[in-house]
């Protein structure tokens, strides 16, 4: 058993789906020669070979749809796009094509790609390579999407999504990269999709998360336990399909849930989970469900972009204006 930081997780993942699947291969900027721009796919070219690991011209249009091109008629693709702002123009395609193939084809053709790409602030990155754009990709019909918090859950996780038969959007926290290591079993072991994580159990509060965030809120939910106050904490991992399940269990017996995300906060997806609970959960509540969330601006650059970024301090106020408002 290995400590690997989160590139490292990612990077042991794709090489043993590599090995023992012959139909997986990958295509991204830079991955090949260079190993990628984050060094996610270091040593793959030189070890499976230029056919399966491969170079492309900076054409994030052209990548998305060769990919599909390639899933439709029976690889696997691993699609690599090197920042997140860069992810907009695979949107055509991954809505158009990817997210319908199955139901346009009747069952007939299936599209088993990943298109993995960073997201998300905190790495002094300019602010078009800081953005986190799940919310974009969950809205859609046909589409998985997937974001990890640690490395022994992308190794997982990113092992899952490679099995799919359908489109996974993968979105890699790219502050978590090299944040920490954790012990991974590199025995290709999945983690179920779909399902939520609970990470830390607790009776006051429900904390809902997932990214980078993560770190953040497991960090809240010990200052809390100083002051005597049991956060249970709650891993989305999957947003879509969403295990609403998990969450509506919890709060059904902490009565008070806070949400955090670093994305946007008007239409983010913490907004989604705040209406399954409005809808499904209303009677568990003793206060409302509140969010903490970046703000509704572009994210600012590198001087800044902490500000931007929810911290320990705003979910503690959070969860304590709950336990007030019950």
């Amino acid at each position: 058993m290995a400590e690997l930081n989160l590139i490292e997780a990612i990077n042991h993942a794709l090489a043993y789906e590599m090995a023992h699947d012959p139909a997986v291969v990958m295509l991204g900027e830079d991955i090949g020669v260079n190993g990628g721009v984050f060094r996610a796919t270091v040593g793959l070219q030189q070890q499976f070979g230029a056919e399966r690991v491969i170079d492309t011209p900076l054409a994030e249009t052209a990548i998305a749809g060769t990919a599909i091109g390639m899933a439709a008629m029976g690889l696997k693709p691993v699609a690599e796009i090197q920042f997140s702002g860069f992810i907009y123009p695979t949107i055509d395609h991954i809505i158009n094509h990817a997210a319908r193939l199955r139901n346009r084809t009747r069952g007939r053709l299936s599209c088993p790609m990943v298109l993995r790409s960073p997201c998300g602030a905190g790495i002094h990155a300019p602010e078009h390579h800081s953005e986190s754009p799940e919310t974009l990709f969950a809205h859609m019909p046909g589409l998985r999407v997937v974001m990890p918090s640690s490395p022994s859950r992308a190794y997982g996780l990113l092992l899952a999504a490679m099995r799919d038969p359908d489109p996974v959007i993968f979105l890699e926290p790219t502050r978590l990269y090299r944040l920490f290591k954790q012990e991974v079993v590199d025995d290709g072991t999945a983690l179920p999709l779909d399902v939520c994580f609970t990470l830390r159990s607790g009776t006051d509060v429900t904390l809902v998360s997932w990214g980078a965030m993560l770190h953040e809120t497991q960090a809240a939910a010990d200052a809390l336990a100083q002051e005597g106050i049991m956060a249970e904490v709650i891993d989305v991992a999957t947003l879509k399909p969403l295990d609403m399940e998990t969450i509506l269990e919890s709060v059904s017996r902490t009565g008070r849930c806070v949400i955090v995300h670093e994305a946007a906060r008007t239409a983010g997806f913490g907004a989604e989970i705040a209406a399954n609970l409005a809808e499904h959960g209303l009677y568990s509540l003793l206060a409302p469900v509140q969010r903490v969330t970046g703000y509704d601006i572009v994210v600012p650059m590198a001087r800044l972009e902490y500000q931007y970024l929810p911290s320990v301090e705003r979910i503690v106020a959070a969860v304590r204006k709950t336990l007030e408002g019950s």
